[in-house]
């Protein structure tokens, strides 16, 4: 049976683990395109924090050699569009720009407005719909086996939980970032001179599609804040 990741790539997961543990971001980074070369993808939301991966990507010339991915919702901030638009031109990123098969506007004729039922189920459909399946499209159409995201693993339950390389429906998922803190995005994204989204200033500490995401409150912050609370997942970095 052909899968994309072969056999030998899921015996050798604790072998990847154990070579990554002490390399920096820039290194697992690089280890991911020697290991995998055109096989290997980047995938970024424009999201608060996505410049210091995208921004390691560039200084070491990896953004001409290698797809990043952008999943586009459709339902995205105009503040976040805005920011993506200076950050591929401050870096002079190349991006594949990857969208639901449905429009927005299909979409909600078919099935309504997802978000706004406060179900789960509406939930993942939408997630489903909107950002799974445009990402699994992209990854078949590159016969991509590793893409690598700038999940850390403080953010979530499901990402505490999280190695640095692991099988995420049959592909490889690398998070070169995974033990990094706050502080450690906010000195590197300092020292580098990158600019903050637009939205973070506003109190956003994460942001996502602009009818899921607030900014932080005294009860709910980070990624709490997202989709109601109803989840903190939209579902790309989980296998269910």
């Amino acid at each position: 049976m052909i899968e994309k990741i072969h056999k030998d790539i899921q015996t050798n997961l604790n072998k990847y683990n154990q070579e990554l543990v002490d390399l920096n971001p820039q290194e697992i980074l690089t280890w991911g395109y020697q290991k995998f070369d055109n096989q290997f993808a980047i995938t970024t939301s424009f999201g608060i924090q996505s410049s210091v991966i995208l921004d390691m990507v560039s200084k070491l010339s990896l953004q001409k050699k290698i797809k990043i991915f952008w999943i586009d919702t459709g339902y995205l901030p105009p503040e976040t569009y805005h920011y993506a638009e200076k950050l591929i031109d401050n870096l002079s990123l190349e991006v594949e720009v990857l969208q639901s098969e449905l429009s927005p506007a299909r979409m909600e004729a078919k099935y309504g407005k997802l978000w706004e039922t406060n179900k789960k189920s509406d939930l993942d459909k939408y997630h489903e719909l909107r950002k799974i399946k445009p990402l699994e499209n992209g990854l078949e159409k590159y016969d991509i086996i590793c893409w690598a995201s700038g999940v850390r693993s403080s953010q979530t339950e499901n990402r505490n939980k999280m190695k640095f390389i692991d099988v995420i429906r049959q592909r490889l998922s690398l998070r070169p970032l995974l033990n990094w803190t706050n502080k450690d995005v906010f000195y590197y994204m300092e020292e580098n001179n990158l600019p903050a989204h637009p939205l973070f200033i506003k109190g956003y500490s994460s942001v996502g599609d602009w009818h899921s995401s607030s900014p932080d409150g005294i009860e709910k912050k980070g990624r709490d804040t997202r989709f109601g609370g109803i989840k903190q997942e939209c579902g790309i970095h989980t296998n269910n």
